[in-house]
């Protein structure tokens, strides 16, 4: 894949341009995982998925796949605990690094190089469980693009089989310095502009001077999940550090939820 950004008519379904840089930088690729080894949400959404596929009985050696793997770091603890890896990413720059991990631990951890909306080569019920953390679904531009991913992600799944992600949430912006002037900004734009949703966010992060995001009102990720052919079985709405629950999350948990993470089947 060039490093160069293609014009922006031909850049895949769902992918910016700040995101195209973003999956084929060195920089981010190699130095992820030393970016984000103090990221305690990390341990906590890790040990949801295993708790998930401990509670279903899915046994060693099924496969779970992971959509928007990057280095692989969850599937390297899913694997360690005896089940296949399907590392699904648009960076092969990522997925070099996925395959170094995979070969240096002898771990059965398969990479394939696709575009999450764009899943058509592989093949229905591939799967017997599905992930996809650290808010890789709010990095898809368009909520037709996100259905699209949804609905191949239902149908890679082996009927029954979970499916747990994580996005963070759209009113916690709120607690930001100018927060709530982009909240409302968001609002007003979405209202009037065919091409911005309120949630999306385009920001300098890591080296990319315009990276984009789309953080979820839980209404709306609960609709986007049903239409998809999803049935949610639990929500964990996380504390500002990420790496607990939120307390008393019945009091006002959708404005003060960092995020959440989403079980369904």
């Amino acid at each position: 894949m060039p490093s160069t950004p293609p014009p922006q008519w031909q850049l895949p379904p769902g992918i910016t341009r700040g995101l195209w840089e973003y999956v084929n930088s060195d920089a981010v690729a190699y130095h992820y995982d030393e970016y984000f080894s103090h990221n305690q949400l990390f341990e906590f959404d890790e040990r949801i998925v295993i708790e998930e596929l401990s509670r279903r009985k899915i046994p060693a050696g099924a496969v779970v796949a992971d959509l928007g793997c990057g280095t692989g770091r969850a599937l390297v603890t899913l694997a360690g605990c005896g089940y296949r890896g399907l590392a699904i990413d648009l960076s092969q720059k990522m997925l070099e690094v996925v395959r170094e991990k995979a070969e240096d631990a002898s771990l059965p951890i398969q990479c394939i190089q696709a575009n999450w909306v764009e899943l058509d080569g592989i093949a229905d019920s591939t799967a017997n469980g599905a992930i996809s953390l650290f808010s890789t679904l709010g990095m898809i531009r368009g909520k037709e693009n996100r259905a699209a991913a949804l609905a191949h992600t239902r149908r890679i799944l082996e009927p029954g089989g979970p499916f747990v992600l994580h996005v963070h949430n759209y009113w916690y912006n709120l607690y930001d310095p100018g927060g709530p002037w982009w909240v409302l900004r968001t609002l007003c734009r979405a209202i009037f502009k065919r091409d911005i949703e309120a949630g999306d966010k385009f920001f300098p992060y890591r080296g990319v001077p315009n990276m984009f995001l789309h953080v979820f009102r839980l209404r709306e990720l609960k609709r986007d999940l049903r239409r998809a052919g999803f049935r949610i079985t639990r929500i964990i709405a996380l504390a500002p550090q990420r790496y607990r629950k939120l307390r008393a999350s019945w009091f006002f948990g959708t404005l003060r939820a960092n995020g959440w993470i989403v079980v369904c089947e």
